[in-house]
């Protein structure tokens, strides 16, 4: 199995070293080969998505990122900026399906911020399109208009087997846990969401056993709060989905837990923590690695097809929060607070 290991910017490389380490534990047969990508892609080839950055990534089987980003690179031209080589990796590699799981373990149901009858025994699956809708439509950009005006320009478009292939994943996974699938758009006001819509219910013929519904983005988020666990499978577009998967996040206590799939076709995979590179924490060992090392779960199930690892690797997460091991953005009074190596330390010794 050979891994092109992405660490990245600010807490990406503490977070990843110790995913690294959860892999190697396991002692499976697995060659892991490590390039920058990100402001660090910047600093080592003037390019956030150095070509032998994604030579190494189409040639492994599976990539583990940690975060992009930092304050300090701002100010260069937009095409130079960290979140480009992002963007560009997901699109040259084609992965275009995100699975975000928001799960609550039960020892954490005190921090979220919602109240634990809201929350307990959350279990959600978010499916975002990942390679169009407006962070890839063209036209794009900023131009000055006739009267000296400046114009901010971005195109939100989708076609119908960019729909139907997104979908399909979606209810197959539905197919897997408890058959519903929720599908949310702006049918009402936006056209290509109108198309979306259509094309999921032409989709849902496929599948008699999975129960589709519909709901607007807006009141989705409102309902996400007010009762979450009405929902098993959301499926959207690439806007929208990273809004509402950040936002589901915070449902489970902290975006420090939940981990992500970017899948291509072929199950081929980037995998990596739903959060950011966090640059105002970054070397200082507080940060929380769990939502990297269950990204490695993810990646040992969707890519390696090993469920067993798969779930030893959760199972080991599981344990170290029941026996009390807390980093910063989870600890609640009478937990043991840790930094980011020995909460790695804590999964390793549990597995």
């Amino acid at each position: 199995m050979k891994i092109a290991v992405l660490p990245g910017d600010g807490i990406g490389p503490e977070i990843v070293a110790q995913a690294v380490k959860v892999l190697n534990a396991l002692d499976l047969d697995i060659s892991m080969t490590e390039a920058p990508i990100g402001g660090a892609g910047y600093e080592a080839a003037g390019d956030p998505l150095p070509d032998a950055t994604l030579k190494l990534a189409k040639e492994a089987d599976a990539v583990l990122l940690g975060a992009v980003g930092d304050w300090k690179y701002d100010k260069l031209e937009r095409h130079l900026r960290p979140e480009r080589g992002l963007l560009r990796i997901r699109k040259e590699l084609n992965l275009f399906a995100n699975l975000r799981p928001a799960l609550l373990y039960p020892e954490l149901a005190s921090a979220s911020t919602l109240k634990p009858e809201v929350v307990s025994g959350l279990d959600i699956m978010i499916v975002r399109e990942l390679t169009g809708d407006i962070y890839f439509g063209q036209p794009r950009g900023i131009s000055k208009l006739e009267n000296g005006e400046r114009e901010g320009v971005n195109t939100m478009r989708y076609n119908e087997s960019e729909i139907r292939r997104i979908g399909r994943v979606a209810f197959d996974i539905a197919m897997k846990r408890n058959k519903k699938v929720c599908s949310v758009d702006k049918a009402n006001v936006l056209e290509a969401t109108e198309l979306w819509r259509q094309v999921m219910i032409e989709l849902s013929v496929e599948y008699p056993e999975v129960e589709l519904s519909h709901m607007y983005v807006d009141n989705a988020a409102m309902q996400l709060i007010r009762a979450p666990k009405q929902f098993d499978v959301m499926v959207t577009g690439n806007i929208f989905g990273d809004i509402l998967s950040d936002e589901a996040s915070m449902l489970t206590g902290s975006i420090g837990m939940l981990p992500s799939a970017s899948l291509d076709e072929n199950n081929k995979g980037m995998y990596e923590p739903s959060h950011g590179s966090a640059p105002d924490i970054a070397g200082k060992d507080i940060a929380n690695p769990l939502a990297t090392i269950l990204s490695v779960a993810m990646m040992l199930r969707y890519t390696f097809n090993d469920e067993a690892n798969a779930q030893r690797v959760e199972n080991a997460v599981k344990k170290a929060l029941a026996q009390g091991y807390r980093t910063a953005d989870i600890w609640t009074e009478g937990s043991n607070k840790v930094g980011c190596n020995a909460m790695g330390d804590a999964v390793v010794a549990a597995l």
